[in-house]
């Protein structure tokens, strides 16, 4: 594993204020985006003030994915803050499974970040086609999310928004980490409630302030949901999800194994200072836990290894593993924003 850390840590950055970026494989896009650079495509992923289209960059074919973001509706749900801390921190990570980053741009209705397309469709699809998964395919998609996560706490970033739904993998079936619109640099603790109801860690429920053991329980809820289909903590209501959280008791199917059940309960302790990945040796205590016996990290960070699904694609643009949406025509216009720009050096 000394080869994977080692290379783990080299980092890449961008500059510019309509910027472009390096991204997967140190590629750049130009050291100016409008809109008019790109063939947009279809749409593969919609949030609550965005929408990810997949673009044809016209001078070098390559293709990417970019993140439209409505001004308006980023300045009314008050998330501008969020929106330029991805910006940053994407364009400051440089790692095999967290998406590249490829520039950014903006006109009067939206701001776009233009990223590393990752085709092989979200593990959520994945993971909802087969049910569940067995032990050796939950360990591949588990220890490249354990590298990426200790990656960003290196770097004094917590990610907090691990789900399967941004888990996405690339044209070989490898992780990349999406969305790192929760992602926050933090040198002690923050406060600020956020993520997805069954990921919550329960001292971000308490308001106790939390650090990057949120990312270590999300972790250990993710391993879980691979492994018996569904979270170990599910209600319909978010607060009865939330209850059972605190509560902390967890139910393990019969078939699950004892490394992964151990594996779990170690990610999942309601105190953070005694959760592992927490402890004295960090993130080393998670790839040294028996679960990972046997597993080959280098080949896994250097991607000589082959990955349990292998998307089936058709091109460069092909979208077939991801779920349809909407075709553009049948989106509302954004209005143009009014006011004092908040991505002015965007």
């Amino acid at each position: 594993m000394a080869a994977a850390a080692a290379a783990a840590a080299a980092a890449a950055a961008g500059t510019g204020a309509a910027r472009s970026g390096a991204a997967a494989g140190g590629v750049r896009v130009t050291s100016a985006l409008t809109k008019t650079d790109f063939e947009f495509g279809p749409v593969i992923g919609v949030g609550t003030f965005s929408r990810v289209y997949v673009a044809t960059h016209v001078a070098s074919r390559r293709v990417w994915a970019i993140k439209c973001m409505s001004k308006a509706e980023c300045m009314r749900l008050q998330q501008a803050d969020h929106v330029r801390s991805e910006r940053a921190i994407l364009e400051s990570n440089d790692h095999p499974f967290i998406v590249g980053f490829g520039g950014t741009f903006q006109d009067d209705r939206c701001a776009y970040i233009v990223m590393e397309f990752a085709q092989g469709g979200e593990l959520f699809t994945h993971l909802r086609k087969a049910g569940r998964f067995p032990n050796e395919t939950a360990r591949f998609y588990a220890a490249q999310c354990a590298l990426a996560l200790e990656h960003l706490h290196r770097r004094s970033v917590i990610y907090r928004d691990l789900k399967p739904e941004n888990v996405v993998l690339d044209s070989r079936g490898f992780v990349r980490l999406v969305d790192l619109g929760f992602a926050k640099r933090v040198a002690f603790k923050t406060f600020t409630l956020c993520g997805t109801p069954e990921y919550i860690a329960p001292e971000m429920l308490l308001n106790r302030g939390h650090d990057k053991g949120v990312d270590w329980w999300a972790l250990g809820v993710l391993l879980f949901e691979m492994l018996a289909g569904q979270a170990p903590f599910i209600d319909d209501d978010p607060m009865g999800v939330y209850g059972q959280i605190i509560e902390g008791t967890v139910v393990f199917p019969k078939y699950m194994e004892r490394g992964a059940r151990s594996l779990v309960k170690r990610l999942l302790h309601p105190d953070p200072a005694k959760r592992l990945g927490c402890l004295r040796r960090g993130a080393v205590e998670v790839r040294e836990h028996r679960f990972f016996d046997g597993f080959d990290w280098d080949g896994a960070y250097g991607k000589t290894i082959t990955a349990p699904i292998v998307p089936d694609l058709r091109g460069p643009t092909d979208v077939n593993e991801f779920d349809p949406y909407p075709d553009e025509e049948d989106e509302p216009t954004l209005p143009a924003y009014e006011g004092e720009d908040p991505f002015a050096e965007f």
